[in-house]
């Protein structure tokens, strides 16, 4: 037994037992877990001993870390102090190039003209991707994509019908047939009423179309044929109603009756007197009583032999009121045209074919006999354009400015013009310079008047290079601004100015290989 130091008590120890000091810290004091791992037989005040050490080591620690931590901010902030970097606001002072206060700048409103000399960074945004590619934009770089149904129905344009101008060799023929022959792959269909150069015919046959040749062939057409019968008819306000037989019949003799004032008309060279129409709608009566298939030669006989009288005139005047209009019209039958339209047809007209030509290069002769054919030929294909549920279809009339000089054809042209938009066509009048208005008809005549209704009716106006001097007719009869004439000058070949709707580009047509060999109009010559 030993004393205690501090009492006089004496201590007991158990038997078996010795005195040691705590184990030491297993990991160094890296953890807890370490100074907390204890022996089985350790006391309770070892315990404690234990976890006061561990968390001595562990406030260690973190005093450390936030000082090593304020190390890293001190050490931070002197480096970017000492770093180049403008401040977040900018520099101060008066080499700020900036106020005090946001500056505030009322709107202003301008072209792009007068704005690019503010902003240069302008472009124009384009017609959207749905549609047609023609080429690329030469002020943006972008590609250029038009389809007037689409820009329609998108409130782009105000219809569909379009103008193409420009000199020879310049590409608008190429153009044009581009737009056709890659609208096919969107559903459109193409007629082409006259060919007067045959340059259609092999864009037709490569298609899958048809190509009809007229001149020193067996080809022949009967421009009083029905047609095929549409299966509805659009009301104005927009709702298909069914086609009735005698809605159909009253169509029909419409339409032959506006075909022959029309022929007659060209042929005389001036307007049919009230007296000479009766004459001839007459003899349509006649030749269509008496014969299952009516043909011009059947009518020019019934106007030299009236069958009977008539309301307002008797059999000795009908053959005398008549008598210049059938001897025109003979022409069609056993003149110069003989052999084109003086029987059936001897064609059939398929509106469902992508592509349908009249080929008219076999015709030779002055504009007037062309545009003559071109009438009755254009005539002939009037029943398929009349069915609106035909789909969306273009309308070309190529080398269009010979028809612009028959006044009698005009007045057809714009009544299609006038309903393009309910019948889902898309007509395209391809001409050489807008000068060519100046051979219809005087000043302020009604000739001059529905040439000019034409070009009012189309929305979309693509020029091409013109001959020089033609460059302010153009524009002044176009409406084109000055910036927009300034361009005519400098269009390259393939390039030209498109006005759609109130919007202006320059673009230039790209062709594949494959279509540059199909469309080129310089085979000849080459």
């Amino acid at each position: 037994m030993r004393r205690n130091e501090t009492s006089n008590e004496p201590r007991v120890v158990e038997p078996n037992r010795t005195e040691r000091t705590p184990p030491p810290i297993l990991d160094g004091g890296n953890s807890l877990g370490g100074a907390l791992y204890f022996a089985d037989d350790a006391t309770g005040a070892e315990r404690r001993a234990l976890a006061r050490a561990a968390n001595r080591i562990s406030r260690a620690d973190q005093v450390s870390q936030r000082h090593e931590a304020k190390r890293a901010r001190s050490s931070s902030r002197n480096e970017r102090a000492t770093a180049a970097y403008l401040p977040r606001n900018g520099e101060t002072g008066d080499d700020a190039l900036r106020s005090y206060r946001g500056l505030r700048v009322e709107p202003h409103r301008a072209t792009s003209e007068v704005v690019a000399g503010a902003y240069p960074f302008l472009a124009e945004s384009g017609l959207g991707s749905e549609g047609v590619l023609i080429g690329q934009d030469a002020w943006s770089g972008a590609g250029f994509v038009y389809d007037p149904w689409v820009l329609y129905r998108l409130g782009v344009l105000t219809n569909p019908n379009c103008l193409l101008a420009g000199v020879v060799g310049r590409g608008k023929s190429t153009l044009a047939k581009s737009i056709a022959v890659r609208s096919i792959a969107f559903g459109r269909r193409c007629y082409v009423p006259g060919d007067p150069k045959g340059e259609w015919s092999a864009v037709a046959r490569s298609v899958g179309g048809q190509a009809i040749e007229l001149g020193g062939t067996s080809a022949r057409l009967n421009p009083l044929d029905e047609g095929p019968r549409p299966g509805s008819l659009i009301c104005p306000d927009g709702t298909a109603t069914a086609l009735s037989d005698a809605t159909w019949v009253d169509m029909v003799r419409q339409r032959r009756r506006d075909l022959l004032r029309s022929i007659s008309e060209a042929s005389l060279g001036r307007a049919t007197a009230p007296v000479e129409s009766t004459a001839l709608f007459s003899a349509l009566d006649d030749a269509l009583r008496t014969n299952s298939v009516a043909t011009l030669p059947h009518v020019v006989a019934a106007m030299f032999s009236p069958s009977g009288d008539v309301l307002g005139s008797s059999r000795a005047q009908l053959l005398d009121d008549g008598r210049d209009v059938a001897h025109a019209l003979n022409r069609l039958v056993g003149g110069d045209l003989g052999g084109l339209f003086d029987g059936p047809s001897t064609v059939r007209f398929d509106p469902e074919l992508p592509m349908v030509s009249l080929d008219l290069s076999r015709i030779a002769g002055s504009d007037a006999k062309i545009g003559l054919v071109m009438a009755c030929a254009s005539s002939w294909m009037e029943a398929a354009l009349q069915d609106p549920s035909g789909g969306p279809r273009w309308v070309i009339y190529d080398e269009a400015w010979r028809v612009l000089k028959q006044p009698a054809l005009l007045a057809r042209m714009q009544s299609q013009w006038k309903l393009s938009r309910s019948l889902g066509l898309a007509n395209l009048m391809v001409i050489h310079r807008l000068s060519d208005l100046d051979a219809v008809g005087e000043r302020d005549s009604q000739s001059r008047n529905l040439a000019l209704g034409l070009l009012a009716d189309c929305s979309t106006k693509i020029v091409y290079a013109q001959e020089s001097g033609e460059d302010a007719k153009t524009g002044a009869a176009l409406g084109l601004s000055s910036t927009e004439v300034d361009q005519l000058s400098s269009l390259a070949r393939g390039e030209g100015l498109w006005r759609v709707g109130e919007r202006s580009f320059v673009v230039r047509h790209v062709c594949t290989p494959g279509e540059l060999a199909l469309f080129d109009t310089n085979q000849r010559m080459s």
